[in-house]
């Protein structure tokens, strides 16, 4: 059962990795209106957002960005990463229990 946390863990950092690479090119977007991907670029971008899309968009029709004057403050992105983060722990801490009960109970 460790095993499978630990797999969960892993998959839930490389979807953080894609969280954080999707956040920069927000970013870089934001900053550099005139910045356009060519390439190889365009493909990972591509990807990036399509992985990372569908949990961002559902949290935006539960809490939708938050208009400040002439700006709209959107902390679906930062939410879901803070979300990512907790379950990694909680997946880490999983697996260190699930190991340290199979070793207890003489199974490893």
């Amino acid at each position: 059962m460790a095993i499978l946390f630990e797999v969960l863990y892993y998959v839930l950092f490389i979807y953080w990795l894609l969280l954080l690479a999707r956040l920069v090119i927000e970013l870089v977007r934001t900053f550099a209106r005139e910045w356009r991907p060519t390439g190889i670029a365009v493909v990972i971008i591509e990807a990036v957002f399509t992985l990372t899309d569908p949990p961002i968009k559902a949290l935006r029709r539960v809490l939708p960005p938050i208009p400040l004057g002439p700006v709209r403050l959107d902390l679906s992105l930062m939410i879901v990463m803070i979300v990512v983060l907790i379950l990694m722990s909680v997946m880490r801490g999983l697996a260190s229990s699930s190991a340290a009960s199979a070793v207890a109970a003489g199974l490893l």
